[in-house]
């Protein structure tokens, strides 16, 4: 690569190696993504919805051999710049291929029906924990393809269900909540791969409208989503999702047994420092304790994590909203719950939840028994990608917050599931939270 002045730039290697130099000191060269190499390759194409691996094709995002690209943007998401500022700073090589020995999934998941189906999923790649099985022929002959999907095996604690086993609210069966309170899981991260038709038609827009406000919106990041209309996979820069399985996993797919889901979008004060302004540790926990008791009738529960902090405005937005709730005339009332967040962001809520049941589909859910839920959203947006739920699952009353109840109240008038009377407009103007600094 070369300066404004044209001297060559390099990176240095902590044990002496210059990564940005080639051996015999030949310049480095930027290769644009924006449009095919000199030679006019380009890599495989993808036939999305295929449900053979092979005929479907691999997603490539590789930036060592531009040929073999065939999607924009590139792996690990919004990490992806981490990355570059470990090859900038000299302790990660630029052309370094991860060793999948050993890494491939813990537990099988698929492959179902869904997983050959273009309209049940364009958000993930169904093949994404595999790439190491199905493709190990293309992976010898040279080709960067990586997993968008790991799955592994784990035990984890939380307090609430150390407590609720000490009351025995929930069992120590020896396999699913081992001695001591330890719950079992297998757990799966997924990285977001779009298959942008398919993203458009859910959204009902164009591909051309959904490139160009992508491309834009994005300061121009990803030139190939305008001048390659030929790639039609995207890895944006945004989380992913963390799925945890409880129980047998053969349960998921078996309608004769019982299946728990609860869909939950990431809410970092109260998930993981207990911030009482909302109801999401509170009701993660019920969603988990109702997957294990499900479990444990033979059936299997599922929590579905989403990384869409602040529904998805992120988390500066969400604490500016947070000071305009308590700051506004009248203090923080359930009434201008949801005006609030549009006054600060445009806009109440970017979570777009019809992309959300694609994890499932990945799952083979066709059904769920109990989603633990109040979300309006998610439970259309899930019955009508075909999935069907038989009860909604509210948070219990006891398990509110005081200052979440402006939060829950608003939801339910806004329309929430829930089992109780929804308040009129005078009656949510009298629910009001804590004020700033109390």
């Amino acid at each position: 690569m070369t300066d404004s002045n044209g001297s060559s730039t390099t990176s240095n290697h902590p044990d002496g190696g210059r990564f940005g130099e080639t051996t015999n000191s030949k310049r480095r060269h930027i290769v644009l993504t924006s449009h095919p190499s000199r030679s006019g390759r380009k890599g495989s194409p993808i036939h999305w919805g295929q449900a053979d691996p092979l005929k479907r094709g691999p997603i490539v995002a590789t930036v060592i051999d531009p040929t073999h690209r065939n999607v924009i943007g590139t792996h690990s998401g919004s990490y992806a710049v981490y990355r570059a500022l470990a090859v900038a700073s000299g302790v990660l090589h630029p052309e370094h291929r991860p060793d999948l020995t050993n890494t491939s999934p813990a537990v099988a998941i698929g492959p179902h029906p869904s997983w050959g189906d273009p309209d049940k999923i364009v958000s993930l790649d169904p093949f994404g924990a595999l790439v190491g099985e199905v493709y190990h022929t293309l992976i010898a002959q040279g080709m960067d393809i990586r997993p968008t999907i790991a799955v592994t095996r784990a035990h984890i604690q939380m307090p609430e269900l150390l407590e609720a086993v000490r009351q025995g609210q929930i069992l120590e069966d020896g396999k699913i909540v081992k001695p001591g309170g330890d719950l079992v899981v297998t757990k799966a991260a997924v990285e977001p791969v779009w298959y942008l038709p398919g993203v458009a038609q859910r959204l009902q827009v164009s591909e051309d409208d959904l490139r160009y406000a992508l491309f834009e919106q994005t300061g121009g990041m990803f030139p190939e989503l305008v001048t390659r209309p030929d790639l039609k996979v995207f890895l944006p820069p945004i989380g992913g999702i963390t799925v945890y399985l409880v129980g047998h996993l053969a349960a998921i797919t078996d309608s004769t047994l019982p299946l728990a889901v609860r869909v939950h979008d990431e809410c970092n004060g109260s998930d993981v420092f207990g911030s009482d302004i909302c109801t999401c540790r509170p009701y993660l926990v019920h969603g988990l304790e109702e997957c294990i008791q499900t479990a444990q009738q033979g059936g299997a529960g599922i929590i579905v994590y989403f990384r869409k902090e602040g529904r998805a405005l992120g988390e500066v937005t969400k604490f500016l909203v947070y000071n305009a709730r308590k700051r506004q005339e009248g203090g923080d009332r359930a009434d201008a719950y949801f005006a609030r967040t549009e006054c600060v962001a445009g806009v109440q809520d970017v979570r777009f939840q019809e992309l959300m049941p694609d994890v499932l589909h990945w799952l083979g859910i066709t059904r769920i028994d109990r989603f633990i839920s109040m979300s309006d959203m998610k439970y259309n947006a899930i019955v009508r990608s075909g999935i069907e739920i038989i009860e909604r699952v509210p948070i219990p009353e006891d398990l509110i917050p005081p200052d979440a109840r402006v939060e829950i109240e608003a939801k339910k008038a806004a329309g929430y599931y829930t089992e109780r009377d929804v308040l009129s407009e005078d009656a949510l103007a009298q629910v009001k939270g804590r004020n700033l600094g109390e």
